[in-house]
C-alpha cells in the first residue's frame, strides 16, 4: 500500500521489518532488493544481513551485502564480503575481480572503488587480470599514472592480453596526450598481421573524441568489412552519422541496430533524438518512453514528459508517463519525483514543484545531486538569493566537489557581480576535474565577465570542442559579438539552432543580437 502511494521509504522499512520477523529467504531477498533499488541503504543493509543469516551460502546475498557496505562507506566489511566472492573461484580469481568492476563502477564513487579494488587485488600479484582490474578503476578515479603502471604490469604478465593495452592508450588520452594515444593504438594495429577489431574500435572512439570523425568512420568500416557481424561497429557508425547530421543514414543504421536486438536502448534513444529534431513529437515520445535503462534513461523520460506537456498539450499524460516509469523502474523512482517537480516548475506551478522536490530530498537527504537540483529550480523561478544560499550550502557540505564548486561559481559569474569569487571557485573546480567541458565553459564565461574576452573565447571554444552544447554555443556567440566578429557569431548561432531549435538560450541570444537576420 505504501508503494502504491509513492511512500517508498515507509514501504522499504515495512518490508525490512517483515523480513526480520520471518524465516523466509525470499522475503529477506525481496526486502533487500527493494531497499537497494530505492537506495535506502541503511534499511537494505539490515535486510541483507537477515538474508545472509538465513542463507549463508548465497552468492547473490553476499554480493548485495558487499555492495551495500560499499555504499555506506564501510570498506572493511565490503572487502570481507567481496573477498569471499573472489575466493569462491580459486582457479581464476582475476576473472572474479573483473566481474566486480561493474558492481563498483555503477555506484558513482570512483575514488572509493579504486581504494577497495587495490586492496582486493593485493594477493594476486601474478594475475594479469587482477592488475587490469585495478587499472580500470584507477583510471575512473583519475589516477592515470597508476592506471598506466598497472596496465603495463598486466602486459608484462600476459603480452597477448589486449585490454590493458587499450586501457594504457585511454590513460594517455585522459592525460591530454591525444596524439600519443592515437599513435600508440595505430602502431598496435599496424604491427599486427590480423589486427583485433577491438583495437580498431578503440582507435575509432579516440578519433571521435578529437573530432576526426572521418578517420573514425574509416576504422569502423574496416571492422565491418572484416567482421560484418560486429554490432558495436554498426552502433558506432550510426553515432558518427548522427554527429555529422547525416540523419537519414543514422536513422537507417539505428533501425538496423534495433532490429538486431542489441544496443536496444541506444537505438531507441537516438531514433527519438532524430524524431525530436524533425519535430515528429508523437513519434519522439513513443521512442523516448521506451528508453528504460542505461545512461540516457533519465534524459529520455524527462524529454518525453516535456514534449507531451508542452508540444502535445497532454499534461495529465506526461505525469502518467513518469508514474508508469517509476513503477517499472524502482531504481529511478526517487529521480522521477524530481522529474515531476521539474515538470511542475516548467508549467509555472512553482509551489507544487518545490514541495515535490523537497519530498525527493527527504528520500535522499545526503544526495548532492538533489541539493544542487533544488538550487537550480530556485534559480529557474527567479529566487536568486535562495538559490545562491543553497549552492553555498552544497559547497560547505561537499567542499571537494567540482560539481558544487562549479555550480556556485557559474551562478555568481552569470547572475551577480561577484566575478572574482566566481573565478576562484571555478578554478578550484577545474583543479579537481581539469577535463570537464562544463567547468571549462564556466571559466571562459567568467573571464569574459572580468573583461578578458579573448582569453574567455579560447576557453569557451575549448569547451565546445569537447561538448557540443547550446549553452556553450550561446556563450561563444556573446563573446564573438562583443569582439565585433558578427559574421562568425551568426554562423555559429545558425549552426547551433539547427541542432537545438528549442534552446531558450539560443533564442535569447538571437533576439538580442540578430533579431532581423534569418
Amino acid at each position: 500500500m505504501a508503494l502504491q502511494r509513492g511512500e517508498y521509504l515507509k514501504a522499504t522499512v515495512e518490508y525490512r521489518k517483515a523480513a526480520e520477523l520471518s524465516d523466509s529467504v525470499e522475503l529477506a531477498r525481496k526486502a533487500t532488493r527493494l531497499g537497494f533499488s530505492y537506495r535506502f541503504n541503511d534499511e537494505a543493509l539490515l535486510a541483507a544481513k537477515r538474508w545472509i543469516k538465513l542463507d549463508s551460502e548465497s552468492e547473490e546475498a553476499r554480493a548485495f551485502l558487499g555492495q551495500l557496505y560499499f555504499r555506506v562507506d564501510d570498506l572493511r566489511n565490503a572487502r570481507r564480503q567481496f573477498e569471499r566472492l573472489v575466493k569462491a573461484d580459486p582457479e581464476d580469481p582475476g576473472k572474479r575481480l573483473l566481474s566486480l568492476i561493474s558492481y563498483l563502477s555503477e555506484e558513482g564513487l570512483p575514488e572509493r572503488a579504486d581504494e577497495l579494488m587495490r586492496t582486493l587485488a593485493k594477493p594476486y600479484r601474478d594475475s594479469a587480470m587482477a592488475h587490469y582490474a585495478v587499472a580500470v578503476l584507477a583510471l575512473q578515479a583519475g589516477d592515470s599514472e597508476h592506471a598506466k603502471e598497472r596496465a603495463t604490469k598486466a602486459m608484462e604478465l600476459d603480452p597477448d592480453y589486449l585490454r590493458p593495452k587499450l586501457l594504457y592508450a585511454r590513460a594517455l588520452m585522459y592525460e591530454g596526450q591525444e596524439e600519443e594515444a592515437i599513435e600508440y593504438l595505430a602502431h598496435l594495429i599496424g604491427d599486427s598481421p590480423d589486427p583485433d577489431p577491438d583495437a580498431r574500435m578503440e582507435l575509432a572512439l579516440m578519433y571521435m573524441l578529437v573530432g576526426r570523425d572521418d578517420d573514425a568512420l574509416s576504422q569502423v568500416n574496416q571492422v565491418l568489412l572484416d567482421r560484418g557481424g560486429r554490432l558495436d561497429a554498426l552502433r558506432l557508425m550510426a553515432i558518427i552519422n548522427f554527429r555529422a547530421e547525416r540523419l537519414d543514414a543514422a536513422w537507417d543504421d539505428f533501425e538496423d541496430l534495433l532490429a538486431s536486438g542489441e544496443y536496444r536502448m541506444d537505438a531507441l534513444y537516438y531514433l527519438a533524438r532524430i524524431a525530436d529534431y524533425r519535430e515528429q513529437y508523437e513519434r519522439a515520445v513513443r521512442l523516448y518512453r521506451e528508453v528504460r535503462y542505461g545512461s540516457n534513461t533519465i534524459f529520455s523520460q524527462r524529454r518525453a514528459s516535456a514534449l507531451m506537456a508542452h508540444q502535445l498539450g497532454d499534461v495529465e499524460g506526461a505525469f502518467q508517463l513518469l508514474d508508469s516509469f517509476a513503477e517499472e523502474s524502482p531504481s529511478n523512482a526517487v529521480e522521477v519525483v524530481a522529474l515531476k517537480a521539474q515538470l511542475l516548475i516548467s508549467l509555472d506551478r512553482y509551489d507544487e514543484g518545490l514541495a515535490l522536490y523537497d519530498k525527493a530530498i527527504e528520500f535522499r537527504p545526503d544526495s548532492e545531486n538533489m541539493v544542487l537540483g533544488r538550487a537550480e529550480l530556485l534559480l529557474r523561478i527567479g529566487r536568486l538569493d535562495e538559490a545562491i544560499a543553497e549552492y553555498r550550502n552544497a559547497v560547505a557540505r561537499w567542499p571537494d566537489s567540482s560539481m558544487a564548486l562549479n555550480a556556485l561559481g557559474y551562478t555568481l559569474a552569470d547572475r551577480t557581480q561577484l566575478f572574482a569569487e566566481a573565478e576562484t571557485l571555478i578554478r578550484k573546480a577545474l583543479a579537481i576535474d581539469p577535463n570537464s567541458p562544463a567547468i571549462i565553459d564556466s571559466l571562459g564565461w567568467v573571464l569574459y565577465k572580468l573583461g578578458r574576452p579573448e582569453e574567455g573565447l579560447l576557453e569557451l571554444q575549448r569547451a565546445y570542442e569537447r561538448m557540443d552544447d547550446p549553452e556553450v554555443a550561446s556563450h561563444i556567440v556573446e563573446v564573438l559579438v562583443d569582439l565585433k566578429k558578427h559574421d562568425e557569431a551568426l554562423e555559429l548561432l545558425q549552426s547551433a539552432e539547427k541542432k537545438y531549435s528549442d534552446s531558450e538560450m539560443l533564442k535569447n541570444v538571437r533576439q538580442r543580437h540578430f533579431p532581423e537576420t534569418p
